[in-house]
């Protein structure tokens, strides 16, 4: 079962004051089966930078993909089953495309069936549970309260544990590595 994550939004009313537009659960929830009910919660996300902060419209469950678009944003909350769940059949395939990020895996997953990379720098915050951050080359445990800067690199995360892993993450549309090699 998904835990909910309540979102409050601000926003401004027609005379220009700040108001509270919605304080709830946030009501994009991706559920990916072929991860073993990982969920993504999308919280907010920009499709621009610098954005506008005008209008009432909630852009967070306006489509499903793993990274933002060009110059935006994501904002979203992740809950890692366990990888003795989340990897439990053969559809890693099948579970990238479900999110929107086929493109994204890196084919020689001998490391972990997770691995990945995109073209962002990302902020991960982890909420509760433990999860390993997995690299090319080492890796480190995080727990609540741990804070990762993942910059376009290939990884993976890894719940070794039996309880589920929520980890807060900010994506940012970035520079491929690639270029900058």
């Amino acid at each position: 079962m998904v835990q909910p994550t309540r979102r409050i939004v601000t926003g401004h009313d027609s005379s220009g004051r700040s108001v509270f537009l919605s304080d709830g659960a946030a009501p994009a929830v991706q559920v990916i089966e072929a991860f073993g009910g990982m969920a993504v919660t999308e919280l907010w996300r920009t499709d621009e930078a610098p954005t506008s902060n005008a209008g009432n419209d909630d852009p967070a469950g306006k489509e499903k993909s793993l990274e933002p678009s060009p110059r935006g944003s994501k904002f979203r909350v992740v809950e890692y089953p366990p990888d003795s769940v989340r990897f439990a059949g053969a559809a890693r395939e099948a579970g990238f495309a479900e999110i929107g990020g086929r493109h994204a895996m890196v084919e020689d997953a001998t490391r972990h069936p997770g691995m990945h990379k995109t073209e962002t720098i990302d902020y991960a915050i982890v909420l509760s549970g433990e999860i390993w951050a997995v690299m090319d080359d080492g890796e480190a445990l995080m727990k609540a309260g741990d804070v990762l800067v993942q910059r376009g690199t290939s990884h993976a995360w890894s719940n070794r544990t039996d309880e589920p892993c929520r980890v807060a993450f900010v994506l940012i549309d970035a520079v491929p590595v690639d270029h900058l090699i």
